[in-house]
């Protein structure tokens, strides 16, 4: 179903829709600050094994997960003084910061290192939805894995039809990526160059 929702001032009877279906398990497409991305809570493991299943994904590459604030990250995610000044100044915004996961996420979520992407998108109505859910939901684009990504929420209707709970229709996007920067070290370390300026990094 595509559900429209105004990205400047989300309704709030329809953000509580939306989170009620993640609260049940659904399984959303929603805007970002770079592009759509496809998601669901990070407890429902039967939702994170569909979506898996719908991207045709190589199940040995965990998903990112979107955080509502500063604070909730630091339930998940193990943050040094040095990698909170980062992140309080680059979000929200396009960028997906790699860290030493908390026990907090659960395993499918995890590489092999014990790590755990994360991102604050600057995008009030994914920030809306993970604010009204009260835990994160998994992030990853909303495209088969290996095409490229999706800014139009009537393709990936096309292309993924009623395995989709909700479609949010937040307007056409751009297909950016983010920038992923990891800050497990004592210095940043880019692992991908998007969308988010990383110049800063190693300085």
């Amino acid at each position: 179903m595509i559900l429209e929702i105004n990205p400047e001032h989300p309704q709030p009877h329809q953000i509580s829709r939306v989170a009620d279906s993640l609260k049940n398990g659904g399984v959303i497409a929603y805007p970002t600050d770079t592009t759509y991305g496809i998601g669901c809570s990070i407890f429902c493991k039967k939702s994170i094994e569909q979506i898996y299943q719908m991207k045709l994904r190589d199940k040995r590459k965990p998903f990112s997960v979107i955080c509502s604030s500063l604070s909730e990250i630091s339930q998940y995610a193990r943050v040094s003084n040095s990698a909170f000044k980062i992140i309080k100044r680059y979000v929200p915004g396009p960028y997906t910061f790699v860290f030493e996961a908390t026990r907090e996420v659960p395993d499918l979520l995890l590489t092999r290192q014990k790590t755990v992407g994360i991102r604050i998108p600057d995008n009030r109505i994914c920030l809306a939805l993970v604010t009204a859910l009260g835990n994160p939901i998994i992030t990853t684009s909303a495209n088969i894995s290996g095409e490229e990504p999706v800014g139009d929420p009537r393709i990936i209707s096309d292309t993924f039809g009623n395995r989709l709970d909700y479609i949010i229709d937040g307007g056409v996007l751009p297909t950016d990526v983010s920038s992923v920067v990891s800050l497990i070290g004592s210095v940043p370390e880019v692992l991908r160059v998007g969308l988010g300026d990383v110049e800063w990094c190693g300085k």
